[in-house]
């Protein structure tokens, strides 16, 4: 950074304005909480996770039970946060999950409460998350042919996948949507996607692949973008441009002609964060499982709340380390450019 950037961004620090939202210097507000209760999953899908897994957190560097439930608590409460996800790595691997997301309701009666889930075994606790308080699921599924999903997760594991979505579905969350990230050996697979998701009801949304997966493998050119995506699904269905659901919302939509849900026009998304970003919208904080803010999925710089919580400090001292963490938010993530650098941590380490 030259010394005239440098000053420009101690400039904007000095200037922060005297509110107690998560404000950035851009005057972006974060007011969408994404927690990361775990490194573990079930799967190892090749965009996100090693074949052999992400390196263990120590069990004693791990947010607690009471800990990711008084950290979600201050940020609705101090901070404006007015929903906040749990993902992993894979948050059923948190045999604790129904007693966060309870202790979450108990202190934020009003708060959305979300999960993102690769869907291994949901079907099994869906009914203990919903009745701790759980309103919405993400579940990941990138085909629905078994032998792609074997190779690309490198896990048997479609069966219970299929049967967590329609666990969701029947135990009332709605919408229940599903997140796709397309790759070139899947992206003829697209069409197939989108039938099997109108016949069970849910919401289908294609991610682009970002350059966040453990093995360093992501590729510009190999890349499938969002507008491939529509015209594979353009193959067999007339799409028509249908907006945003809000303006921070990420997902463009296109309703999917003669189909409906629940007497609604069916919608497919797609979010091109790559080709098409919208980090000038981007309203999202991040706690990583160790507690530590993350105030961009691309950047490396990442400040210890957790390690503020357990030093004593009052609910008032952690959430001023929290705005000033987001303050640094960078203006976005500059895929393509000549300064990009990956960041070290996978989206799996990360959280989505």
């Amino acid at each position: 950074m030259t010394a005239s950037g440098a000053r420009s961004r101690t400039d904007r620090r000095q200037a922060r304005p005297l509110t107690p939202l998560l404000i950035d210097s851009f005057g972006r507000v974060a007011r969408d909480l994404r927690v990361s209760l775990t490194e573990k999953c079930s799967l190892r899908c090749t965009y996100c996770m090693p074949e052999e897994g992400l390196p263990p957190i120590p069990d004693a560097a791990r947010m607690t039970t009471d800990e990711v439930v008084r950290l979600v608590g201050l940020a609705h409460r101090e901070l404006g946060v007015h929903e906040v996800r749990f993902t992993g790595g894979e948050p059923l691997m948190r045999q604790d999950l129904e007693r966060i997301i309870a202790g979450t309701r108990a202190q934020c009666p009003d708060l959305p409460i979300a999960m993102t889930s690769n869907g291994v075994g949901l079907e099994h606790r869906i009914g203990g998350l919903v009745e701790a308080g759980l309103d919405r699921v993400n579940i990941s599924l990138d085909t629905v042919n078994r032998a792609e999903f074997a190779e690309l997760t490198r896990r048997d594991r479609l069966p219970s996948v299929l049967r967590g979505v329609r666990a969701a579905v029947a135990a009332g969350l709605d919408p229940v949507k599903v997140n796709a990230v397309p790759m070139r050996a899947t992206l003829h697979g697209a069409p197939d996607l989108l039938a099997w998701a109108l016949a069970e009801g849910v919401q289908l949304r294609f991610i682009e692949e970002m350059p966040l997966d453990a093995d360093n493998t992501w590729s510009r050119v190999e890349m499938v973008t969002a507008q491939e995506v529509l015209d594979s699904l353009s193959t067999r269905y007339e799409l028509i441009p249908a907006g945003r659901d809000d303006p921070s919302a990420p997902a463009e939509l296109w309703e999917v002609a003669g189909h409906f849900v629940d007497g609604r026009p069916a919608t497919v998304g797609v979010i091109a964060t790559v080709t098409r970003n919208f980090c000038a919208a981007c309203d999202r904080t991040r706690l990583t499982a160790e507690g530590t803010v993350r105030s961009c999925l691309f950047s490396d710089d990442e400040t210890d709340v957790l390690g503020v919580l357990r030093s004593g400090a009052p609910d008032s001292e952690i959430a001023d380390v929290w705005r000033g963490a987001m303050w640094g938010k960078q203006a976005g993530h500059g895929i393509g450019g000549t300064a990009f650098h990956r960041p070290k941590r996978s989206m799996g380490a990360i959280g989505g």
